[in-house]
């Protein structure tokens, strides 16, 4: 556009000239000691606007050839950039397509290659991002450490490289190598949400069940956390912050710092309830369950209200019917007030509220539970059959196989048996065929024969038949008999 402007204004001034200079018939006369020119004005005009354009050319041309040595830099420099981008847009584009070997290759080259310092911690930090997904953590500390030799003073490359090594480690689990980068960070963590994430996630893997409540806190607050995340962790937080400070009375002054909506959360009052227990303020312990259950009548809950000291058992009762008048299918809350009737020994309620629980759903526990009452009741048959059924349903109990027996043996067509002696054909008497005619029993009455003095080795004999049989052993393959041969022809 100004192209274009200065052009319609150097023809306009053009055509003003040559008008102005048609109608005006001057000279110009220029002396020089003895030498005298005289020459029209429009030749005058005409030849100061080319000396004018001659001189321009000669000055443009001077510096253009004067700029080439900047110039050659600047296109050396262009050129080592653009280079730099290449690597490190396909050293990126690598590590994100998962291939790390080749990722760590080439922005390993660039940080060889690269002259600026901005890129050398850029292509370090990545490549140390690409040695610890292959588990190369040697050589990813090595190369955290050369960034950091190249970032010099330079505090937000400093900055990059602390963040970029904090979230390293907390990968690989060194929470305390992590919060070791970050501390000198922490005084303007407030500033970074990414510095808050990577402290809170330091803290939860050490355990600093304060700091993780605070920082959670804070992030909920600003908005960097999703409330039902922020909602577990501090919920986890101030649990566990509870249940460490209870014996040493730091608890009391933590539940005091707790918002209203923190303090009915299940874990937490669980733990501001046992604390309460623990010191004996019965009161403000059913106080801390009685503002949590209506919320979400949890069964944790319920089951921490029912597990009631006699001194509690009447406001506590009282409670849990009027919750029952309005959930009166609530399975896990007819079972807590069951209990609490069982505690205060209210017989008839504890079975009637325990019935009522066992007809929604079946539960071992309320199984046991009835099984006390019976007992305390002198109804040991029906005791029993209540904590057999709790047995049977907190408990995979074996099937027992039933009793089976082996068919007798068909042994009416076995030509021949194999003992001790070798191969023998049956009798019809059972026994081996040679034992049925020894000559020594030949007429010999019976009377006589039970009189004979036994034969150790026939005695052995028998004991062996006579013994069980070996599982695992099969029986004996049974013997063919062989065809007789056949009769050569003369």
């Amino acid at each position: 556009m100004r192209t274009w402007l200065w052009t319609l204004v150097l023809l306009t001034a053009a055509v003003v000239m040559a008008v102005v200079l048609r109608e005006n018939t001057g000279h110009v006369l220029i002396l020089v000691n003895d030498w005298r020119l005289q020459v029209s004005l429009a030749f005058a005009v005409v030849a100061l606007v080319g000396l004018f354009v001659c001189v321009y050319v000669l000055l443009r041309m001077t510096s253009w050839l004067a700029a080439i040595p900047m110039r050659v830099r600047g296109w050396n420099s262009r050129r080592h950039v653009r280079r730099d981008q290449e690597l490190l847009e396909q050293g990126w584009t690598e590590l994100l397509e998962g291939r790390y070997s080749h990722a760590e290759k080439d922005l390993t080259k660039l940080f060889d290659r690269s002259t600026d310092s901005s890129r050398q911690v850029l292509a370090a930090l990545s490549a140390a991002r690409a040695a610890h997904a292959l588990g190369e953590f040697g050589r990813r500390d090595h190369l955290i450490t050369l960034a950091k030799e190249k970032a010099s003073d330079d505090s937000s490359l400093k900055e990059a490289i602390a963040t970029a090594a904090a979230d390293l480690y907390l990968d690989q689990g060194l929470a305390a190598q992590a919060l070791e980068a970050l501390l000198p960070l922490q005084e303007r963590s407030a500033r970074h949400i990414h510095t808050l994430r990577l402290l809170l996630r330091a803290y939860r893997q050490l355990n600093r069940h304060d700091q993780v409540y605070a920082l959670a806190r804070t992030l909920n607050r600003r908005g960097a956390l999703h409330e039902t995340e922020a909602r577990q962790i501090i919920e986890t937080a101030a649990a566990a912050r509870l249940r460490e400070t209870t014996h040493d009375g730091q608890w009391h002054a933590f539940w005091k710092e707790l918002k209203s909506d923190e303090r009915t959360l299940t874990e937490v009052a669980l733990a501001g309830a046992a604390a309460f227990e623990a010191n004996g303020q019965l009161e403000e312990a059913s106080r801390a369950l009685e503002q949590a259950i209506p919320l979400s009548f949890d069964p944790r809950l319920l089951a921490a209200y029912s597990r009631s000291e006699p001194s509690q058992v009447k406001r506590r009762l009282e409670k849990a019917e009027a919750w029952v008048q309005s959930r009166p299918n609530d399975a896990e809350l007819l079972a807590a007030v069951g209990h609490l009737c069982l505690v205060g020994q209210i017989w008839g309620q504890a079975e009637n509220y325990l019935s009522r629980s066992l007809s929604k759903r079946a539960d071992a526990r309320v199984h046991v539970l009835l099984g006390s009452l019976y007992d305390k009741l002198n109804r040991p048959q029906e005791a029993a059959a209540q904590w057999r059924l709790a047995t049977a349903l907190g408990t995979a109990l074996p099937v027992l196989a039933t009793d089976s027996f082996l068919p007798v043996a068909d042994i009416a067509s076995d030509p021949g048996v194999l003992h001790a002696e070798g191969l023998s054909y049956l009798a019809e008497s059972g026994f081996p065929a040679n034992w049925d005619h020894d000559p020594q029993l030949e007429n010999t009455d019976l009377k006589t024969v039970e009189n004979m003095p036994s034969d150790p080795a026939r005695d052995n004999f028998d004991e062996y038949f006579d013994s069980a049989p070996v599982a695992g052993l099969g029986e004996p393959a049974p013997v063919s008999t062989l065809p007789p041969l056949p009769e050569k022809k003369a």
